[in-house]
């Protein structure tokens, strides 16, 4: 199967004020979080979560993660994000004779951390972020890389199967995968890859399995959740279409109409 790009190590202050937004995303690595303010809101496809002022939160690679970012009242949607990189956690993996661990029975896309003194001391010593962004400070960013993991593995032992996972998705059952994550907007490369496969064994048994190609399948199973949501749930097609996958709303309500024979906003 063929390696996805490197995701280089960082740390990343997130701060808007313009409009609450939302989308999705495909987490290449590990990502500690601090919510400075405003909320997010992420769904994994099974589960939604509900992040505020001063949460801590942990998105563990090779998930998809829909999120809603919403700005407080009268004020600005901020956070502070640090990529914990593969390279890294195998490097302290060696130093600190941390063993490669099975991956966890059942991983969720995010995991909420309690916060402590020594991460709120971290953190804070992370507030002068525009000087640390700055040209000839890479070792001093990969050295808060590493006070970051091993503050967690000290603040949260358990994790440790989590963050010294370095295996790369099994084979695993496409149909119900699929049917859990369709409505996610990422390349087919990208669902083979999270199932196990190459993209030409991805479509050969996509086939086997659904009896259509991967690209009908989505688009019909994303305009019958649509008709679905827009017909009992009473979402706008301007809100559906994006819940469900597509790009844009003419491209839908053209797809949605040649299906069902009437425009979505006629439901």
């Amino acid at each position: 199967m063929p390696a996805l790009p490197d995701f280089r190590p960082s740390i990343l202050y997130s701060c808007y004020h313009n409009a609450s937004r939302a989308g999705e995303q495909f987490v290449p690595e590990h990502i500690l979080s601090l919510q400075i303010s405003g909320t997010l809101i992420t769904y994994d496809g099974a589960t939604e979560q509900v992040f505020r002022e001063g949460d801590l939160r942990l998105s563990q690679r090779n998930h998809l993660v829909k999120f809603s970012k919403q700005l407080p009242e009268n004020g600005e949607f901020k956070s502070l994000s640090i990529t914990l990189d593969q390279e890294t956690l195998r490097s302290i993996s060696r130093e600190h004779g941390y063993p490669a661990a099975r991956p966890p029975a059942s991983p969720g896309a995010v995991a909420t951390l309690a916060m402590n003194p020594l991460f709120k001391s971290y953190f804070d010593s992370l507030q002068p972020y525009e000087q640390l962004a700055e040209p000839g400070n890479e070792a001093l960013l990969s050295l808060k890389v590493r006070e970051a993991i091993l503050l967690l593995l000290k603040s949260n032992p358990e994790l440790q199967g989590v963050l010294f996972d370095f295996t790369e998705p099994g084979k695993i059952d496409l149909e119900a995968f699929m049917s859990r994550n369709f409505h996610f907007n990422v390349q087919l490369r990208r669902f083979a890859y999270l199932t196990g496969r190459s993209l030409a064994t991805f479509k050969r048994d996509f086939e086997k399995i659904f009896q259509l190609s991967p690209s009908r399948w989505l688009q019909r199973r994303r305009l019958q959740e649509a008709y679905f949501l827009i017909k009992e749930k009473g979402k706008a097609p301007s809100e559906a279409y994006l819940e469900v996958g597509f790009e844009n709303l003419s491209h839908f309500s053209f797809a949605f109409k040649k299906m069902f024979g009437v425009a979505p906003s006629k439901l």
